[in-house]
């Protein structure tokens, strides 16, 4: 009996060609910091990717494991790319070489390399920078400082003190601050009327770079690289919960256009959330795990010490990912549940 083999077709799928399609998805936000900042963002980017590949090869070479397939992946490039585009982009040379480090030769490479890693790389390296250098890790330069790039340069190889005219707060900080400064007496209307600073949405001029990121992610979405349930699950989660309680109580919360355009929201849901290495893998269990970051990154964001709760909601939920996936697999095909 002859069997008719079906004409099973192959796709043109690598792990290069989809890091490549990420780093192209993330040029436009790179674009509106290049607006905003100017060169500088690239001097942060240039650094990053140097380390993360120097500390890439040096790790494969130690592991015995073949260099040019490996570097040539790019997975720790998207890596890099994303350290610098969360970090601060004043933040000091060495500090961005610390946090990249970290994150190829302990959060990865520890763990036995690509696909290995249960926690995201990138997020790892803002976690621990954040808990170890606060001050570092919350200065931010001025919008439309970008004329400003030799003093911008200088302050990242450490040439001049770091000015408050050059660097300050983001949108988000500078609103928690001045609610618990006003104790109760300040409304968020109030001190978001401050266009300088808050803009007419989510921080001057940061509403372009978070729409940067929501353009690269629905990219990405539409080349079927990502799916939009966990994206979408986040941003669900952070609008239900701030919404919530901006309904509840206007004067003391900001409403959720706010929370969705600020901070790292639209580099996490499309970017950070949906890493298919740490994150769960089944219907479900995205669905929850997109849903829970969210509500916790806010929760982190609004109650807790740091000004973005992106990177501890999601580590805590790459902590939980296993368990999740566990009580939400679905039935195997023929069985009841």
């Amino acid at each position: 009996m002859d069997f008719i083999t079906p004409p099973y077709l192959t796709q043109n799928v690598s792990v290069r060609r989809i890091m490549l399609q990420v780093l192209a998805a993330l040029l436009p936000g790179i674009t509106a910091y290049l607006w905003l900042l100017g060169p500088i963002i690239l001097v942060q980017i240039g650094l990053a990717t140097v380390t993360a590949l120097v500390a890439e090869g040096l790790m494969l070479f130690a592991r015995g494991k073949p260099l040019t397939l490996f570097l040539g992946d790019g997975s720790a490039v998207v890596t890099a790319w994303l350290i610098a585009l969360a970090f601060p982009p004043l933040a000091p040379w060495w500090l961005v070489v610390v946090g990249t480090a970290f994150a190829i030769v302990v959060a990865k490479h520890l763990y036995g390399g690509l696909g290995q890693n249960p926690f995201n790389p990138a997020m790892i390296a803002f976690a621990v920078c954040i808990v170890s250098f606060p001050a570092l890790m919350s200065q931010w330069p001025a919008i439309d400082s970008g004329s400003n790039f030799g003093d911008h340069l200088a302050l990242i190889l450490g040439q001049t003190p770091r000015l408050d005219a050059l660097a300050g707060a983001t949108p988000l900080d500078a609103l928690k601050t001045a609610l618990g400064l006003g104790e109760g007496q300040t409304s968020v209307a109030a001190i978001t009327a401050n266009r300088q600073v808050f803009g007419y949405l989510a921080g001057h001029g940061w509403e372009w770079v978070c729409l940067g990121y929501l353009v690269g992610g629905l990219w990405l979405g539409w080349r079927k690289i990502i799916g939009f349930s966990m994206p979408l699950a986040f941003l669900a989660g952070i609008t239900v919960i701030s919404g919530a309680l901006w309904l509840w109580n206007p004067a003391g919360f900001a409403d959720p256009l706010f929370h969705l355009f600020s901070g790292g929201t639209m580099l996490g849901a499309f970017f950070i959330v949906t890493d298919p290495v740490t994150a769960c893998t089944t219907p479900r269990g995205k669905l929850i795990f997109g849903f829970s970051a969210g509500v916790l990154a806010y929760l982190i964001r609004v109650f807790g010490g740091y000004p973005d709760g992106v990177a501890f909601a999601v580590l805590l939920l790459n902590i939980c990912a296993p368990v999740i996936d566990f009580y939400t697999q679905p039935p195997i095909f023929g069985k009841k549940k």
